[in-house]
């Protein structure tokens, strides 16, 4: 087995499954972008002729989403059916099936799910937890809360982030991107007082600005003890994120939207950033992260992860520059064990695969249709 690719395992698709649902969170998020109180979830189950079953799922973000991307995937079963499950040969299939309308968007956020589910299944099959199939051992991943402090008033934002520390955690996230800086330097200043001093605190503002408010706002920010700033512009706009990377002392950070692993080899090479935090659906699932990984290797650049706590883990603890794992509970009500939070860190199970086994029960209770 060479790095990075699976191993022979001998396993053939018979059969994929897609399920999607609406998960209520236990806090809505507000963000620059949107507020979100329900999460809908797209649960896919890649069944083999061996009896081993793949499981991953994906943040669809809009129930709509979801709709078009089962329709993607009853394409892909009739691709790969009677087809190895081996993620290579899978996605060079699957990327000529879809080469006229494109790999990107929703189809590519198809095929990085049955990817995932692909090296699940290897893993299972192997009988080894993901993390050790990929030549690393579980480890503890520091992790970080994200499960709220959306654009709230700063009293509240306060409140919320003694609870999200009471979870267990030594890290929070905030969000960004209040009409007003004030108002967002109020949030900041109130949460940084209401938490302990080792707490680590990081800001996200889901691209809310342009580069000219962005160098005030984050400027303003710069003595406030931010662990980062995440997405402060339009995420594809290295110029202007290298140009604030540059000129700030607090770490930039971004990578969720890199469309694949060539997207942040571009942005490596712009500077853009401080630090990477690739999404495991936005990067190529497993494999897409394995090339990632290895793109800040070199570089030497902290990689943390954005979203999919329950297979992050697993990859960042095979990851050399693993930094933070971003956690939220958004799947853990439809699994029989969700990943569990010890001393503000995350380990790997260590039982076969990824760890995802659905509770039947609350996937029927969530179903959407």
């Amino acid at each position: 087995m060479t790095e990075g690719s699976a191993p022979e395992v001998g396993l053939t698709v018979r059969s994929l499954e897609a399920t999607l649902v609406r998960v209520p969170m236990r806090r809505a998020l507000g963000t620059s972008a949107t507020r979100i109180a329900e999460a809908p979830l797209l649960l896919i189950d890649l069944h083999t002729e061996q009896g081993v079953t793949g499981r991953t799922y994906l943040f669809c973000y809009l129930e709509s989403a979801g709709h078009a991307t089962v329709a993607l995937l009853r394409e892909v079963n009739a691709v790969l059916a009677g087809t190895p499950a081996a993620p290579a040969s899978v996605r060079r299939a699957l990327e000529s099936r879809f080469k006229l309308l494109g790999v990107r968007g929703l189809v590519s956020a198809a095929l990085a799910g049955v990817d995932s589910a692909c090296w699940d299944a290897l893993a299972s099959a192997a009988g080894l937890p993901l993390t050790r199939l990929l030549g690393a051992i579980p480890r503890p991943i520091p992790a970080y809360n994200s499960n709220g402090l959306g654009l709230v008033a700063p009293a509240a934002a306060a409140d919320e982030a003694q609870e999200l520390v009471a979870e267990g955690f030594r890290a929070i996230k905030m969000r960004l991107g209040r009409p007003s800086a004030r108002d967002d330097l109020a949030a900041v200043r109130a949460v940084r007082a209401a938490i302990a001093p080792e707490v680590s605190l990081m800001a996200d503002y889901n691209q809310a600005l342009d580069l000219l408010p962005a160098r005030d706002r984050c400027g303003a920010l710069d003595d406030d003890g931010l662990s980062w700033i995440e997405e402060p512009v339009r995420h594809d706009d290295y110029a202007a994120s290298a140009q604030l990377a540059a000129e700030l002392r607090t770490p930039v950070q971004i990578g969720e939207n890199f469309a694949g692993p060539r997207a942040m080899a571009e942005a490596l090479h712009r500077g853009a950033s401080d630090l990477v935090m690739p999404d495991l659906d936005r990067i190529g699932g497993v494999s897409g992260w394995l090339e990632a990984a290895a793109l800040a290797d070199v570089a030497a650049m902290p990689l943390s992860s954005h979203l999919f706590p329950e297979v992050s883990v697993h990859l960042l603890a095979a990851t050399p520059t693993a930094h933070w794992l971003e956690y939220v509970d958004w799947a853990a009500p439809l699994l029989l064990e969700p990943l569990r939070i010890v001393d503000g860190h995350a380990t790997p199970p260590d039982r076969p695969g990824n760890g995802l086994d659905w509770d039947t029960e609350a996937v029927t209770r969530y179903r959407i249709g």
